[in-house]
């Protein structure tokens, strides 16, 4: 008797856990899922730009949590502008088809065909990217377009 008691006061417990208390640690009464940061940190602004401009755009795989690769790209002198992010393949293809970047041309290539894709992605889905004050490039997924 004492053990069915036990295990009715034990489902009682856990049904107001999971009716009452979790809905009320949220603002909005519902869970929300995050598969991944809303913001990402490429680095400091001064090393990704003379990394991008020795070597090509930097490739950064699933830094949302959602199988998003992106690119990282600086045009120009000031390594506090000229920033692009965008994604690295076209939409609705594979991880088989990442582009690569062909540095004598200074474009993108589609290994799955394709036209070719300027250096700042254009045609690409992009991301807002700012050089903060203390100097780190910061990525915002949240405004792809």
């Amino acid at each position: 008797m004492l053990a069915v008691s036990g295990l009715v006061v034990g489902l009682v417990l856990v049904l107001v856990l999971f009716v009452l208390a979790i809905p009320s640690l949220t603002e909005s009464g519902r869970v929300e899922v995050q598969l991944g940061p809303e913001r990402f940190d490429a680095g400091r602004a001064e090393d990704r730009a003379v990394e991008v401009a020795e070597r090509g755009p930097i490739l950064f795989a699933d830094v949302a949590g959602r199988d998003r690769d992106v690119y990282v790209q600086h045009v120009g002198d000031d390594p506090t502008r000229g920033w692009f992010v965008f994604d690295a393949r076209r939409p609705g293809t594979g991880r088989d088809c990442t582009l690569e970047w062909q540095s004598t041309a200074s474009e993108f290539t589609d290994p799955c065909g394709g036209e070719p894709i300027d250096e700042l992605g254009t045609g690409l889905p992009q991301y807002a990217v700012e050089v903060t004050e203390e100097g780190q490039v910061v990525v915002d997924f949240r405004s792809g377009s």
